[in-house]
This record gives C-alpha cells, structure tokens and sequence, in this order.
C-alpha cells in the first residue's frame, strides 16, 4: 500500500536535534527521509523513517534525494556546532555551515523545492546588552560558528528574493534535555554540553565538571543561558513547518524560553536530581563564549502557538539523566 503521508527531508536527521524533529514530524503526519554522512550522527537514532546515507556539500547527491522521496520540505540541521571548535578551526565551519547551505540551496533549487525550515543560532547575537533578546536584536556574531549561521541566514533571504524560496529560519538556545519516552539520547563524542557533561561527572563516567570561567558579570560570575527541552523545540520545527505549508510566508524566530539559568544553578539542579554532590573545578573561560544569552520568545509564541511544555530546568535535567543512565561507560570517555 503506497504511503500517501508528505515527505520532509531532514539533514543530520541522526543527530541530537535532527532526530528529535523526525520523532515529532512522525507524530505530526509526516515521513521523514534523514539525510546524513553519520560523521556525528548516530543510525539507530534513525527511527521514523528512512536514511539516505550523504554529504551535506554533496549538491548531486541531495538533489537526488529529493527528488527521488518527493520531498514537500526541507529541516536544515547539518552543521558544525562547537563554539569553542569554530575559534580554533574556522576554515571546518565555513566549509561545512556555508558550502553545505550552498550545496543544498542549489539542490532544492535543482529540485524545484521550495520550502526551507533552518536551524539558526542564538550565536548570531553576539554579546546583546539587552537582558532578553528578541528577533529585531542586532547580529554581532562574535566566534565563527554564529558568523556562519548569520552567512546562512542572509543566503536564504537572498534565494527567497530570486526563487520564491519560503523559509523558516528558528534561531534557538540551549537544547538540552531528551525524548521522554526514552526512545533518543543526547550523545556527542567529544561531549562539550553542559548538561550532559555535568551528570556523566555525576554517573562517574568523567572525573569532573570543568566550569569555564567565573569572572562574568553576571550575579554568581558564571555564565547564563536559556535553556529549551530539545522536545519542545522539535514541536517548534513541525508548528513552522505547517504555517510554511499552509501559506504563512517567511519567519525569522527566537525558539526559547525567556528564562536564564547560569552554570553554577545548572550543577545544583544535577546535584538535586542526582543526590549528591558532582566534582568540579573552574578553569579558564573559553573564547567566544559570551556572558548572558536570554531569548525573547514572545514573537514565536503569538505567530505559532509555540508554548515549550518540559522546558523547566528541572524536568529537563531528570529526562537528560534517565537517557544518559543508558549509556555504556566506553561512551563515557570524553572529555
């Protein structure tokens, strides 16, 4: 019996994020085809719907696939994504952020696709001297990887000028959390993270939490981030995806929650769930890190009904540690 459901294309559909979104366009309707080298990704994260094993810079083979499943859209999640990497290897993140936005605008195009769901970065900001950031805020990138994802940006308002190109560019915070279902799991190698950094040093699975500066102006001197359940930020990719589907033109949105957690409140909400006190030791702040990075997510909220449902500190830190209480101890060894 053929499948009557849409197909939408989803590069690095293994990945963190990527697959998270395909367990959600699943329950939404949707057959997601994941597109993916596996360089970071992982298969078995591959669950609800095909794989097509390829390179996010290989235009051919993306336009192949496109138009082999009929694709009605594409989610853009193949990328590039360490801070701390971008500042020490730029010329990776330009080749793989921008030649693979590149590669795949000239793919769609080639396919005669017309509809682009990108995941944008809160890293486009820079250092905003507002409290809470919101879409109209200016775009100081001030490390490569948000240079990149601001290029990415401007590319596709370009293709939207001369090809009608419909998009969604969703510039989130910290995902964080996992599928509560247990079904996916947060597992980088390295694993940079915080979250899952803080309760493998809690699962014995590294020695310590290393906390990268201390001298922010900010109330406890650390750094502060806005923290989303990548669950709900999965719901935010379908509700922009089907406003793109259903007419609603092109968005620019924050995905976030509008409240700021620092790294010292996140240790102490990990030292709650888990019971006792987690190793840890502050060291040299990292380049490129900025101090506060707090969205204003009221724009999303009124255009798309996006309301984040597991995305208090607490909940995400227990669905973070019950997935990452599956891991073997081998997947424990980054540090």
């Amino acid at each position: 019996m053929t499948d009557l459901r849409p197909t939408v294309v989803v590069t690095g559909g293994a990945g963190f994020i990527g697959s998270h979104a395909c367990k959600a366009l699943a329950a939404a309707g949707f057959v997601p085809v994941s597109y993916d080298n596996l360089s970071t990704g992982h298969a078995e994260a591959v669950k609800w719907g095909p794989l097509e094993r390829g390179d996010v810079q290989d235009a051919a083979r993306l336009t192949q696939v496109l138009r082999n499943c009929q694709a009605v859209a594409v989610m853009h999640f193949a990328a590039s994504a360490y801070v701390g990497e971008s500042v020490s290897d730029p010329q990776k993140y330009y080749r793989n952020n921008v030649g693979g936005m590149t590669a795949l605008l000239d793919a769609m195009a080639a396919a005669e696709l017309k509809v682009l769901v990108f995941s944008s970065s809160c890293a486009t900001y820079g250092e905003p001297e507002a409290a809470q950031i919101d879409e109209d805020t200016p775009q100081r990138p001030i490390n490569p990887y948000g240079r990149t994802k601001l290029i990415c940006e401007d590319m596709i308002r370009d293709f939207h000028r001369a090809h009608r190109l419909d998009y969604a560019i969703l510039r989130y915070f910290n995902a964080a959390g996992a599928d509560p279902a247990g079904e996916l799991i947060e597992h980088h190698v390295p694993e940079t993270h915080l979250i899952p950094s803080v309760l493998m040093a809690a699962l014995g699975l590294r020695d310590e939490i290393q906390i990268f500066g201390d001298q922010f102006p900010t109330p406890d001197g650390t750094c502060i981030r806005d923290f989303i359940h990548v669950s709900d930020l999965a719901d935010g990719h379908v509700l922009a995806l089907n406003r793109l589907l259903g007419g609603g033109g092109p968005l620019t949105l924050n995905l976030g929650t509008g409240q700021g957690s620092s790294v010292l409140e996140v240790i102490e909400a990990c030292e709650l769930c888990v019971g006792h006190p987690i190793s840890k030791r502050v060291v040299s702040g990292r380049a490129g890190d900025p101090p506060l990075l707090v969205a204003d997510a009221s724009r999303a909220r009124t255009t798309l009904g996006f309301v984040p449902g597991r995305s208090d500190l607490p909940t995400i830190v227990r669905d973070a540690y019950a997935a990452l209480r599956k891991l073997p101890a081998r997947c424990g060894t980054a540090a």
